[in-house]
């Protein structure tokens, strides 16, 4: 099984908790972390922004990486959110049992 860290960047800390909250609930994740306050210098529709942001930061699997982005999707503010999977290259494997146990219950009912 293929471990994933998925890094999605939000306007605010609130809606960073909230599709957090809801990606663990929903199984795709088996933990979320959140750093508020990163500085952000990008370009977007032709003009330099700096801006303040929230980072999530999602333990997962990445056969559920698809979904968990669809998840993203459907409830962030941006028209084009920064959702990208990093591998887990290793790690604590009780932890890794443990994230392969929370996520689980997604192979059951994958619409949540």
């Amino acid at each position: 099984m293929e471990f994933i860290f998925v890094y999605v960047t939000f306007k605010d800390c609130a809606e960073a908790l909230n599709v957090g909250k809801a990606v663990v609930e929903a199984r795709l994740a088996a933990c979320a972390n959140i750093i508020d306050g990163m500085d952000s210098i990008y370009w977007w529709q032709g003009e330099l922004q700096v801006e303040k942001e929230a980072i999530l930061i999602v333990k997962s699997r990445r056969d559920l990486f698809a979904k968990l982005t669809d998840k993203v999707k459907s409830l962030h503010s941006y028209e084009v959110p920064c959702v990208v999977a990093l591998p887990i290259e290793a790690g604590n494997e009780d932890y890794l049992n443990w994230l392969m146990t929370e996520t689980k219950a997604t192979d059951i009912n994958l619409d949540s």
